[in-house]
């Protein structure tokens, strides 16, 4: 063994983990660590962020196209501070992060020292475990358990925080990946009683429904999801962050559920006889009012964590484990079907939103330009083969609902924290984490507002990503909200903006505003064709909606469709 500071061994324990990528951002208390990777970049690629909250979205973003675990390095204080909103996102959204924070030295804990923080008491609740290395010789097995808890059963979060004297103290070196934890079970045993009894139950059943979620998409189970729809015939609907776990144009793929998603699927969840949930956790933008929310079906629940199961919505057969092994148990055991009636039932509901909603958001005769019609135009010029990463609010549904995808872990964007900001620095981090891959990111004028920061290191590390930010001068979703809700009362949700395309241009990358709808397809191909990052600023319809909409807290099938205006 060699003897090593434990920031050496932090160094050498990621490149074991075969970490390459890394994001973040130096100061005081992880100097040492900094230090020690001055001598590493060869192996691991430092990303410079330009706030800390960004590197976490970033690692986000890396982790999701890339399937690998996030990872972001800190320093105490404010810096571990930045990180939280990063944090409690991904950790509502179930992906693996290791974040590393500096902390003061261990003889000055609890004395309220220079940048001090109790970084652990702050991260426990919104992590799967936070641990503080006090020691150098802590460093290998800490890491080691940090990437193994982080990674495998329902992914998550986990914090380590790293005092100064742990990165300067020496340690003989020997590194050990771990793969058993006593008392951590992170992939449940498989029921068989409960595999025969899901496929007794979709056997017999008349008008099944599949609900899709991103545990598919972490289980790396796309393909044994085909098999099992495709042998059982049943339609399959998709929450946002089970987009593109199908490709857009398969057969049995029927829609986006939720708020804002298709009116087909959602009216169907309480048409159903059979509602089978795939690695989703019954969120309330999916089931609205839970009073009124399938009450006609019984339920089939796939997922590994029995957290989710019965949280929300209560089972006839909880099937608990990896989907990628517990769909093919069940696949095992079913009848070869059809359920063309049933299948058929959906399109006339296709029919009504396509002539009511989509048709006149991505086809506008006159007006001024919509958001719809920019992403939709976008996605046919990449020929659905970006990986669409969006901010939140409007522009998030319409990105999500108007782009179509060919490819699984084609779609990054903010669930179950709905983080304004998000979508600068996870478009960087996916470009990291699928380099080959074209990365489109839709935002609004707001969202860039609250890290457009990041643009620092777009020009520092060049990083290739197209822009599209659909500038409607205002919060819009909030806005809709108080279009729809508080009688039109627009409190300050009107935005004055800067001149987005000159921002751009101070940090180096290109840019176009467009104003009209002549100019959009000379745009788009300008954006597309460039070596490099670009900002294509489009104005959009300033009071445009979002819709279908189901009115929050109110049953799935209570879907406005639009006024007369559009």
């Amino acid at each position: 063994m060699e003897q090593i500071t434990g920031s050496q061994a932090l160094m050498q324990s990621l490149i074991a983990e075969e970490i390459d990528t890394i994001f973040g951002y130096p100061g005081g208390a992880i100097m040492p660590v900094f230090d020690s990777l001055y001598d590493y970049h060869h192996k691991i690629n430092h990303v410079l962020v330009r706030h800390e909250q960004g590197a976490t979205h970033a690692a986000q973003g890396y982790a999701r196209v890339s399937g690998k675990v996030g990872v972001a390095l800190l320093t105490s204080g404010p810096g571990a501070t930045n990180a939280i909103t990063g944090i409690a996102d991904a950790m509502i959204d179930s992906t693996p992060l290791v974040v590393i924070t500096g902390q003061v030295s261990s003889r000055l804990l609890g004395s309220d020292a220079f940048q001090e923080t109790d970084v652990v008491g702050i991260t426990l609740p919104i992590t799967k475990w936070a641990y503080q290395i006090r020691h150098a010789e802590e460093v290998p097995w800490a890491v080691a358990r940090a990437f193994y808890i982080a990674s495998t059963g329902r992914p998550g979060v986990v914090v380590l925080d790293f005092a100064r004297d742990a990165q300067t103290g020496m340690l003989d070196f020997n590194y050990k990946k771990i793969t058993f934890i006593r008392s951590y079970q992170p992939v449940p045993d498989i029921e068989m009683d409960k595999i025969n009894e899901a496929a007794q139950l979709i056997n017999c059943a008349k008008k099944p429904l599949a609900l899709v979620g991103q545990g598919v998409l972490l289980g790396h189970a796309e393909a044994e999801l085909k098999t099992f729809l495709e042998k059982a015939d049943i339609p399959a609907a998709w929450t946002i962050l089970g987009a593109s776990a199908m490709p857009s144009a398969y057969p049995l793929n029927v829609g986006m559920l939720g708020m804002h998603g298709n009116v087909a699927p959602n009216r169907m969840t309480n048409e159903c006889d059979l509602l089978i949930a795939i690695g989703m956790r019954f969120d309330d933008r999916v089931t609205g009012d839970l009073k009124t929310y399938a009450r006609q079906a019984k339920v089939i629940h796939f997922d590994i964590d029995p957290a989710e199961i019965d949280k929300n919505v209560k089972t006839a057969v909880a099937v608990l484990g990896n989907v990628k092994d517990t769909l093919p148990a069940v696949t095992r055991l079913l009848k070869d079907n059809k359920h063309t009636g049933w299948r058929n039932v959906f399109k006339p509901f296709d029919t009504l939103e396509y002539e009511n909603v989509i048709e006149k958001e991505i086809f506008p005769v006159e007006g001024v330009l919509k958001m719809g019609e920019v992403v939709h135009q976008v996605s046919e010029a990449v020929k659905h083969e970006a990986i669409v990463v969006t901010d939140v609010g409007q522009n998030q549904m319409m990105g999500i609902r108007y782009s179509k995808f060919n490819h699984s872990r084609s779609c990054v964007t903010s669930g179950g924290l709905g983080t304004m900001g998000f979508g600068l620095p996870a478009a960087i981090g996916a470009k990291f984490g699928a380099p080959d891959r074209m990365v489109c990111l839709y935002v609004g004028d707001g969202g860039l507002q609250m890290t457009v920061q990041e643009l620092g290191t777009v020009m520092q590390s060049n990083v290739n990503i197209k822009i599209i930010v659909l500038n409607n001068n205002f919060l819009g979703m909030v806005r809709q909200w108080q279009e729809l809700f508080f009688q039109k009362r627009y409190s300050e949700t009107v935005m004055k903006n800067p001149d987005f395309v000159a921002l751009a241009a101070a940090y180096g990358i290109a840019g176009r505003k467009v104003t009209q709808r002549e100019e959009l397809d000379s745009a788009i191909d300008e954006m597309l064709n460039h070596n490099g990052a670009y900002l294509l600023e489009v104005m959009v319809k300033e009071k445009g909606m979002v819709y279908p909409m189901i009115p929050a807290g109110t049953c799935v099938t209570n879907i406005l469709l639009g006024d007369e205006n559009g």
